[in-house]
């Protein structure tokens, strides 16, 4: 594996080895026996902001041996107009390796292409693989595993999100439920591929959707980017919000997963977010131990 640009790249024995490798990297935190980044320089490329993503990453690299810098889009061309592939072109010269987190998924893929660098995505518009593999790496410590699990997102079936839990479906041996208003479902062209080899069910009754689900996760209804549809999108998934007359037709035992940041009061209720806040930021913290496995199989070999 050269690069991590989405969770529909990935193969399942690939989706595995991450896995474990993430488990193995989060026993021995701080007593690594390898630094497979030592001796090398990574970039973070940010056109949007974050909290989890960017911490994680710098964490992650230093902890593996290897140094890094960030760049927004304000402090390099790429802001003023350059195209991607002459970024990379330079870039692929003088460091070795990135992680870019955008806006659009072909400058991920692009970059990656002419960069000819390993190449993480830490979020486009269309995917979000390593918040999917984190969530898997949590399901298993919870519950032992997502395989016969029930998984139901529920709010904006068609965000970054919910498509990299399409593929997961797709590629792994679980169900997932996607609850959502009609105008925010996925679409129907990547359902009809994913569901050749996934089981993938969509609604607009939350209430049905997470009936015997053993997960019950949510995003934000306002992603970056959204914010001009904000007052229709509050409107609309006004009753796809995680509380507790959802989890009482849910699986007995079961987790409430949110890839944060958390509006309470809105996709999920301050109570049931503060109940189940012990396995939410196990979510948030094993975004470091998925991202550091991730850039241990990418990672060019000296």
């Amino acid at each position: 594996m050269k690069h991590l640009l989405s969770m529909e790249s990935l193969t399942r024995d690939a989706i595995y080895s991450i896995l474990e490798l993430a488990e193995t990297m989060k026993a021995t935190r701080g007593r690594h026996e390898k630094l497979p980044l030592a001796g090398q320089c990574w970039a973070l490329i940010f056109s949007k902001s974050s909290t989890r993503t960017r911490v994680s990453f710098e964490v992650g690299i230093r902890e593996l041996g290897g140094s890094v810098m960030f760049l927004s889009s304000a402090d390099i061309q790429l802001g003023r107009g350059e195209p991607i592939k002459d970024t990379a072109r330079v870039m692929g010269r003088m460091l070795d390796g990135a992680v870019i987190r955008t806006f659009l998924q072909s400058d991920v893929e692009i970059f990656s292409e002419y960069s000819q660098i390993p190449t993480v995505n830490a979020l486009t518009d269309d995917e979000h693989p390593c918040q999917i593999l984190a969530d898997l790496q949590t399901i298993r410590e919870k519950l032992g595993g997502v395989e016969g699990r029930i998984v139901c997102f529920i709010g904006d079936g068609a965000c970054n999100v919910a498509r990299s839990w399409i593929w997961a479906a797709a590629r792994l041996d679980f169900e997932l439920r996607i609850a959502a208003p009609q105008g925010y479902q996925p679409d129907a062209q990547l359902l009809e591929r994913a569901r050749q080899s996934g089981r993938i069910v969509v609604s607009s009754d939350p209430l049905e959707a997470v009936r015997g689900a053993d997960v019950l996760y949510t995003d934000v209804w306002v992603s970056m980017g959204k914010e001009e549809e904000a007052a229709e999108r509050l409107r609309a998934m006004a009753h796809y919000q995680i509380n507790d007359t959802l989890l009482q037709v849910a699986a007995p035992g079961a987790i409430v997963m949110h890839c944060l940041p958390a509006y309470r009061g809105k996709e999920i209720t301050a109570e049931t977010f503060e109940a189940h806040a012990s396995t939410l930021f196990d979510q948030a913290e094993n975004r470091l131990h998925a991202q550091k496995a991730i850039l241990q199989l990418i990672a060019r070999r000296s």
